[in-house]
């Protein structure tokens, strides 16, 4: 199959030739079709197997053979997005399949300032992108009107439960039109899943890929329960202890890594970043300067957790533990790979024990927490905490900046994240193994 099969409009399929998108991935192959014909969806689909392009390129489709109704632009497809960093990646998605159409698009999401989110309402678009705060926000304040949306996108549905914005889904739903194709994408279809699709969906028909996540048994899983300030003296005594291993070392953000990368230097450690804000050379100078043993250590955000092939890397470092437990799959791969000996160890502070359980659920065991002589935490490691939310402002902006419900308790379920980083190659556009390209991670 390909996508000249699909019945897509040509603009789309000369953006995607043009990013080398040739073979639609499975939910793709499954889900246009049907988006395509109007019907309701449920996409059963993990992080990494295409699922943004599988509703961006039919909404985009759809858009292309119809004319708005006149008078200003108002908002005609919804996509409803968990955090700030996955309404980056699916508008620049977006923004990649629709270069060629007449399409303007915006995202909105909470922890910046409101002003130039309004500017780009007030300009008039055809797609928004919001986490389900900030919508409502802009909503209460007048600078956006949901009366002509024809298509509502809930991507990681799971997800957005897990993190308390039901309620806001709701006053959301009740300020769309009724007639309406309503299209919702969620790793499981667990009981409150399936009766909020029940609730706003008319006759969804549903596709379910499975995941393609696997944990090598050869990779031994460990913790240092550690606190924060000591973190990164406990990463260089490991550092020094293991001083003939290469190690790729994983931070939660691009600022975070680049300095880390710059107190191991200090430390007399030879290190390197690669992270989203980096362009494609330096990214691949400092690949380089790993792969040839100029470099002890990688330090990287999750941009780095695919497409790396570095054979007989011995050690992952988890610096920080992923918002998303999914991740931790994708980063400890780089070790214990071809039937090789591995070891994933995560240095665990306080506020992520409910991080670490999300974690020990994907792997279907509990991670060994070794305290460190030295460095052992201030207080226990409480793997029942909330989910740490260290941007939390009104809105949903951060990796888990959410406005939760009264009484909402996290319970700790692995939640999926959009696919993102590594090579191209010839396939659909984010399948799992390269397909898809950064988007700042």
């Amino acid at each position: 199959m390909s996508f000249e099969s699909l019945g897509l409009a040509p603009a789309l399929l000369r953006a995607l030739s043009e990013q080398g998108y040739t073979t639609p991935t499975p939910i793709q192959a499954e889900a246009i079709p049907l988006i395509l014909a109007g019907h309701d969806l449920l996409g059963g689909a993990q992080t990494g197997t295409g699922k943004t392009a599988a509703f961006s390129l039919p909404l985009l489709n759809r858009l292309s053979k119809t004319t708005p109704a006149k008078g200003p632009r108002k908002p005609r497809v919804l996509v409803l997005v968990p955090t700030r960093e996955l309404a980056v990646q699916v508008h620049e998605n977006l923004r990649g399949y629709a270069r060629h159409l007449p399409v303007a698009s915006c995202m909105i999401f909470g922890g910046v300032g409101m002003g130039p989110q309004v500017d780009a309402l007030r300009r008039g678009v055809d797609v928004l992108v919001a986490t389900p705060g900030r919508l409502l926000d802009h909503m209460e304040r007048g600078s956006v009107r949901l009366d002509a949306i024809e298509v509502l996108v809930m991507d990681e549905a799971d997800r957005m439960l897990d993190m308390g914005f039901l309620p806001a889904i709701k006053r959301v739903l009740a300020k769309l039109p009724r007639e309406r194709q309503t299209l919702l994408f969620s790793a499981t279809f667990e009981a409150q899943i399936k009766a909020l699709a029940l609730e706003f969906m008319r006759d969804p028909r549903q596709v379910q890929v499975a995941t393609q996540n696997t944990i090598a048994e050869t990779i031994a899983h460990r913790a240092h329960p550690v606190d924060s300030d000591n973190k990164r003296d406990l990463l260089i005594s490991i550092l020094a202890r293991r001083h003939t291993d290469q190690v790729i070392v994983f931070g939660r953000t691009k600022h975070g890594c680049n300095r880390l990368a710059e107190q191991l230097e200090t430390a007399g450690i030879k290190a390197v970043a690669i992270h989203g804000n980096k362009s494609q050379a330096q990214r691949q100078k400092a690949l380089n300067a790993f792969k040839a043993a100029k470099a002890r250590v990688l330090v990287a955000t999750d941009v780095a957790a695919r497409g790396l092939d570095i054979p007989n890397l011995p050690l992952v470092i988890n610096y920080d533990l992923p918002m998303v437990a999914e991740d931790y799959v994708h980063r400890i791969g780089r070790t214990g790979r071809n039937g090789a000996t591995g070891e994933a160890l995560s240095l665990v502070s306080h506020d992520e024990g409910g991080l670490l359980r999300q974690i020990q659920r994907v792997l279907k065991k509990d991670v060994e927490m070794i305290a460190v002589e030295g460095f052992e935490p201030s207080r226990p490691i409480r793997l029942d905490v909330a989910i740490p939310n260290p941007r939390s402002k009104r809105g949903g902006g951060g990796n888990n900046n959410a406005r939760r419900a009264p009484g909402h308790r996290p319970h700790g379920k692995p939640a999926p994240r959009h696919a993102h980083a590594g090579p191209k190659q010839r396939g659909g556009p984010g399948r799992r193994g390269g397909a898809s390209r950064s988007a700042g991670a």
